[in-house]
């Protein structure tokens, strides 16, 4: 069966490249997308991305997977992944929107030692009373995310972290509208967490399928659909991804990082590094110290 995506398919809404930070998530306020779409975004989708969007002041008119919604007070909006969504606001309106990745929702659950079931399904949360105390959260995180400040991770997992719980004790009155695509999309995203869990044991394309019960074709067909590339595209993403963070982040060796990876050895790991990204690993952290001194 062939599968076909009408519905266009990004990482960040309008940018075709893979993901544009190191950091497992984004934050920005919706005029610095919006603005540039005369405050218009387009119905799509995101295969691996969690977004949360918090409208504070202003008015939008949403849609999540045909249902349509008006927003005229402080909402804060949660947008699975492979959920179909798109948003007009009115111009001047005030609010911020968070991305984060799979991987960084797959600590967060290891944390909380459960799955975060409020970030399952769409849901439409009218904040009223809560509206400025989320408004400051959201703002914060905000201001560390573009800062550089000292232990910036530290503070922007644990603003996270106190969103999620806020978030998750709402979960009991949370409406969550039907999917159009309900089965593609937990076939996915079982996928997504089958590849956060075993990546770094490089096991066989076969053996993802097997353990979703269906065929290797299938699997590659929906993935082509919802990331734009093969399975095994999506399982090399997220390798480079993690190569590079520990790279940038930690003073491990190439060979270090290499057996990190579940690679045999560093020269066949500083093949698939240079092959992905275009540079050798020594040369990638060369790179990254020397802008990091120019900044001091």
């Amino acid at each position: 069966m062939t599968v076909h995506s009408a519905i266009p398919v990004f990482k960040l809404y309008g940018e075709g490249a893979p993901w544009p930070t190191l950091d497992l998530l984004h934050c920005e306020s919706i005029h610095s997308r919006s603005s540039l779409y005369e405050w218009s975004i387009r119905v799509h989708q995101h295969a691996d991305i969690v977004q949360l969007l918090y409208m504070h002041r202003g008015e939008a008119h949403l849609e999540i997977e045909g249902v349509q919604q008006h927003l005229r007070e402080a909402s804060l909006v949660v947008v699975p992944a492979l959920c179909a969504h798109g948003y007009t606001f009115a111009p001047g309106t005030e609010g911020w929107v968070l991305s984060l990745a799979a991987p960084l929702m797959a600590q967060f659950e290891q944390q909380f030692g459960q799955p975060l079931s409020v970030l399952g399904g769409a849901s439409c949360l009218r904040m009223g009373q809560e509206a400025g105390r989320i408004a400051t959260l959201f703002e914060t995180l905000h201001v560390e995310y573009r800062a550089d400040n000292g232990a910036r991770d530290m503070m922007i997992h644990s603003l996270l972290g106190a969103l999620l719980v806020w978030l998750s004790r709402q979960k009991g009155g949370v409406s969550q509208p039907d999917s159009l695509s309900e089965r593609r999309r937990a076939t996915l995203q079982r996928f997504n967490q089958l590849v956060e869990n075993h990546y770094r044991e490089h096991c066989s394309i076969a053996w993802y399928a097997g353990e979703l019960r269906m065929s290797s074709a299938h699997l590659n067909t929906l993935c082509h659909a919802f990331h734009g590339c093969s399975a095994l595209g999506v399982v090399h993403q997220r390798l480079l991804l993690e190569a590079r963070r520990s790279l940038l982040y930690t003073s491990l060796t190439i060979a270090q990082i290499a057996e990190e990876m579940g690679f045999s050895d560093a020269t066949y790991f500083s093949r698939f590094f240079r092959r992905a990204s275009g540079c050798a690993p020594r040369a990638f952290r060369q790179a990254a110290q020397r802008r990091a001194l120019s900044r001091t």
